[in-house]
């Protein structure tokens, strides 16, 4: 199966660029391509791309309002990708519904990857981009105060998992740690969001953080 992917940036030379390194590979492919965010969101609607690469700074719409119309309409998973490390642009874009913020900086195959991790609904955020966030947390929109009050619905096994995610584990991961098999660990997670109101891991992440779940510089298990 093909992922198809909508690039969104104001700069031609940046699109021609990123549509190369997509078409590259076997598995993804460049379903439309929008200069700003109106036309992002127009297309989206047209094509339902599996990942939107979001350009932050564009004229008419920026990428964080593009962002939250994408995301608020279920038209695709957005991919932000930008030259910016502004803490309060990383913390608006996964306010906003972003699943994903790397920089422009990066390696192509490292786009590749956060490509395909976004469209399994992984959350992909470089290290150096997770660990701003994390210190920063209390910036966030509080989305979480909802999902806290609900927190006591979860089994002793879902609240598990939910720090397992927040330590960026994938599901094959966890699965490997819990002795599971990965299909009743996606079971698991898919009922923990839907228990807490949450979108997605990017917001699972923050929540685990913000609720105090697990703290910042806790070893991996």
């Amino acid at each position: 199966m093909t992922l198809s992917v909508l690039i969104v940036d104001d700069e031609p030379l940046v699109r021609a660029g990123l549509r190369a390194t997509v078409e590259a590979s076997d598995d993804i492919s460049v379903a439309a391509e929008a200069e700003n965010g109106e036309r992002a969101v127009h297309y989206a609607q047209e094509v339902r791309p599996e990942v939107v690469l979001m350009d932050l700074r564009m004229p008419v719409l920026d990428g964080i309002q593009a962002t939250r119309r994408i995301t608020d309409q279920r038209l695709g998973r957005v991919l932000v990708l930008t030259t910016f490390e502004s803490d309060d642009l990383v913390l608006d874009a996964i306010a906003s519904g972003a699943s994903g913020y790397l920089l422009k900086r990066g390696r192509p195959e490292d786009l590749l990857q956060a490509i395909r991790e976004v469209a399994a609904g992984e959350a992909a955020l470089s290290p150096a981009i997770a660990r701003r966030v994390i210190q920063r947390l209390h910036r966030i929109p509080r989305f979480a105060q909802t999902a806290a009050s609900n927190i006591d619905e979860l089994t002793p096994r879902e609240h598990e998992i939910l720090i397992l995610v927040a330590e960026s584990m994938t599901n094959a991961d966890i699965a490997d740690q819990l002795v599971l098999s990965e299909a009743t660990v996606k079971t698991h997670v898919k009922r923990i969001f839907a228990k807490l109101g949450l979108r997605d891991r990017a917001q699972a992440i923050v929540f685990a953080y913000e609720t105090g779940l697990t703290q910042p510089g806790r070893p991996p298990r």
